[in-house]
């Protein structure tokens, strides 16, 4: 007898091709199941002028509906979800990584020769205090500003000369099928990512069969992924103040990059750790350590 999932998704048109991603993971090894896509509003959708109020701004919709039973699972950004996991709520499987960087995206007919060449009447239009304090670093007379909406209304503001550029990442451009714009890729050394960033997170519920998501885990990736949230927790979370973790995989080596910054208008401190692969925890605890006490630059 067929089996139903209900999916539950953001109602971004991004949202909705990682849920399929998700989703086609499993129809392909698990033809016996039914899956359905429900969609609805967060309170970041509903409020678009709003700030973020933590991460549950972009995630707590979805999270409600999966308490109250109305969906079985809810695909999201793994970078959107906050660190400290609700035990009802578990991350019940993480995906193989899509590209963790960030890009510069430049308006159309425009040419990048540099971040010291932009246009410097504009601001840069930042999503996060992460990448507004490093591209302060990287460049200190460019301006940033926060921008909101989904990257298609976030395009479209810099179309149309709110900005002079805007940092997106990567993988969402991909998801998209955004590949003709003008712009720069940051290497992960120059613009640390978000913690899991180009990581797609399965949430379920405890004590339920998930199984079936053996289709969408990535052994390697949720091991660079948990390390990389476990470096931001350890630093508080990263909700008041600016953070950046990047995890990499080689063997039976990992390397662990981290930002801190102790206000969003103050200088990052950048640290790198590596060890063997199975100490992943013990290095991140390390290195948030010393990145809180602003120690072991890079």
């Amino acid at each position: 007898m067929s089996r139903e999932i209900r999916f539950g998704s953001r109602e971004s048109d991004l949202a909705v091709i990682q849920a399929r991603l998700v989703m086609n993971c499993i129809a392909r090894t698990h033809p016996e199941i039914s899956l359905r896509l429900i969609t609805m509003k967060t309170r970041g959708d509903l409020h678009p002028e709003m700030p973020p109020e933590g991460k549950s701004f972009f995630t707590g919709a979805l999270e409600q509906a999966l308490e109250r039973g109305e969906i079985d699972l809810c695909v999201h950004s793994l970078k959107d979800m906050a660190t400290e996991e609700n035990p009802n709520l578990p991350i019940a499987a993480l995906s193989k990584r899509a590209d963790p960087r960030d890009m510069l995206i430049l308006p159309p007919g425009r040419v990048f020769s540099g971040l010291g060449a932009l246009d410097t009447s504009l601001p840069v239009g930042c999503g996060s205090a992460r990448r507004r304090v490093q591209l302060f670093a990287l460049a200190p007379g460019l301006r940033a500003a926060p921008i909101r909406g989904n990257v298609t209304t976030r395009l479209d503001k810099m179309d149309q000369g709110g900005y002079g550029a805007l940092i997106l990442a990567a993988a969402g451009l991909e998801r998209l099928g955004i590949r003709d714009r003008p712009g720069y890729l940051f290497p992960v050394r120059e613009m640390i990512p978000a913690a899991g960033q180009g990581v797609l997170a399965v949430q379920g519920r405890a004590g339920e069969d998930h199984d079936f998501l053996d289709a969408v885990r990535d052994p390697v990736s949720e091991e660079e992924a948990r390390a990389e949230r476990l470096l931001i927790h350890a630093m508080g979370g990263g909700c008041n103040s600016p953070a950046a973790a990047f995890a990499k995989i080689s063997g039976s080596e990992i390397t662990l990059l981290g930002m801190y910054a102790a206000a969003h208008d103050t200088f990052p401190v950048r640290g790198e750790i590596s060890g063997e692969r199975k100490d992943g925890p013990r290095l991140a605890e390390k290195l948030a350590r010393r990145l809180l006490q602003k120690e072991g630059g890079l």
